[in-house]
């Protein structure tokens, strides 16, 4: 019985190849079926985002006994991937855990300690969501269900403990800072557009260019008449529909892009027919897949920057958050054993029933104290050194 994990991120792989693997929410929950259905799994979570896909299986003690289970579910993940038709080896990019080591890995994702922007509140909503998901497709069960329980609730108190996350940064913040410093520190008199604030990336991003004065916001959406939370009723915010996009790129000093679409909400040849006037222009793209052709990145003035460019920005942030770090770590490990011992002991609540049964048995025959001291003699007798000294060592005289 154990569980399972593949994992792909910006630490291991670069932006084309994780664009394979940015799963929609529906084929999210499908994979999560047909790692059940065909891979053996008893239960599987999926979280995908922009940095990361990270696929999460529970295995029982029969399913775990076949031979070469990560094979199998690469096998399965690369053909629904699409990765398994492209000619590169994409599967050299990702790594597999097990048992404590990918409780130990989802903590640190959860918490924010795994990424980009170490610290960086999103990844908590992300994994959050990924989880309800895939309770609400029935992929999850006990197990997995409980290893969430309990990576929420640590982060949680890491952010509550720790000063990891008292200053809020994420690649949404970041996108904002680097169109800041490419107008030498200000974006106050510029036009900025925002291409899919209503979802969760580009919602943070608004927000953020709301506490800025001075700037005119333009904001997509896909009916104009419709209203949503991230777009804040604001002075500075007009909103625009998406057909329109391409209407207002000329006069636009900055546009940031984070959608969920499967293709460019911006092409390189489109773009350049309707930029007419000669000034710097500031693309970003947060999307994965992408949705800037990157074509643009070659027009004069222009400062292009995608999801694999925020490292050197994110690296200055980590490296003040190092204190914070270690106590996170701290926190991480105390959550990380409390798991550990919860999963070792529900999986051997079979077998101890076992034992109580035969220690009734034994007590009638013999009395209880006999029953007592053949436990102990079997366990002396099929206990490794090490083993028995762990035991003898946790035996406590019962509180009163």
């Amino acid at each position: 019985m154990s569980i399972r994990l593949i994992s792909i991120s910006h630490k291991t792989a670069p932006l084309e190849v994780r664009e394979l693997f940015a799963f929609t929410k529906e084929k999210q929950a499908e994979l999560g079926k047909i790692l059940i259905d065909e891979g053996g799994a008893a239960e599987s979570v999926i979280i995908a985002t922009c940095n990361r896909t990270e696929i999460y299986t529970y295995f029982d003690k029969k399913q775990d006994k076949k031979k070469n289970v990560f094979t199998s579910l690469q096998e399965l993940i690369l053909r629904e991937s699409g990765a398994a038709a492209v000619k590169e080896d994409v599967s050299d990019y990702l790594r597999f855990y097990q048992d404590r080591k990918a409780v130990n890995h989802l903590f640190s994702v959860t918490a924010g300690l795994d990424s980009m922007v170490v610290g960086e509140d999103q990844i908590l909503g992300q994994v959050k969501h990924a989880y309800a998901l895939a309770q609400e497709a029935g992929n999850s069960g006990k197990y997995l269900n409980t290893l969430f329980r309990y990576a929420v609730t640590c982060s949680k108190k890491i952010k509550t403990d720790t000063d990891l996350s008292k200053i809020s940064v994420s690649t949404a913040t970041l996108a904002v800072k680097a169109a800041e410093e490419a107008f030498g520190g200000s974006l106050e008199g510029k036009n900025v557009m925002v291409i899919g604030g209503t979802g969760q990336i580009g919602g943070i991003v608004l927000k953020n260019l709301y506490s800025l004065k001075g700037l005119n916001i333009y904001s997509t959406i896909r009916n104009v008449t419709m209203t949503h939370d991230a777009h804040i009723k604001s002075e500075t915010n007009t909103l625009i529909d998406y057909k329109e996009r391409y209407d207002y790129i000329d006069a636009m000093d900055v546009v940031i892009s984070a959608t969920a679409s499967p293709h460019y909400t911006l092409t390189g040849t489109k773009v350049k027919e309707r930029m007419t006037t000669d000034k710097t222009r500031v693309f970003v793209d947060l999307a994965v897949p992408v949705d800037i052709e990157e074509t643009i990145a070659e027009f004069p003035h222009t400062f292009f920057y995608n999801m694999d460019d925020f490292e050197e920005l994110a690296e200055a942030n980590n490296r003040a958050k190092k204190e914070a770090v270690c106590q996170a770590g701290e926190i991480l490990e105390e959550f990380e054993e409390d798991f550990m011992r919860w999963m070792i002991f529900q999986q051997a609540v079979p077998r101890m029933q076992e034992v109580k049964h035969w220690m009734e048995e034994e007590a009638e025959k013999k009395g209880f104290g006999k029953a007592i001291d053949k436990l102990f003699y079997r366990i002396r007798e099929n206990a490794s050194p090490e083993e028995l000294e762990a035991f003898v060592e946790n035996l406590r005289e019962p509180e009163k």
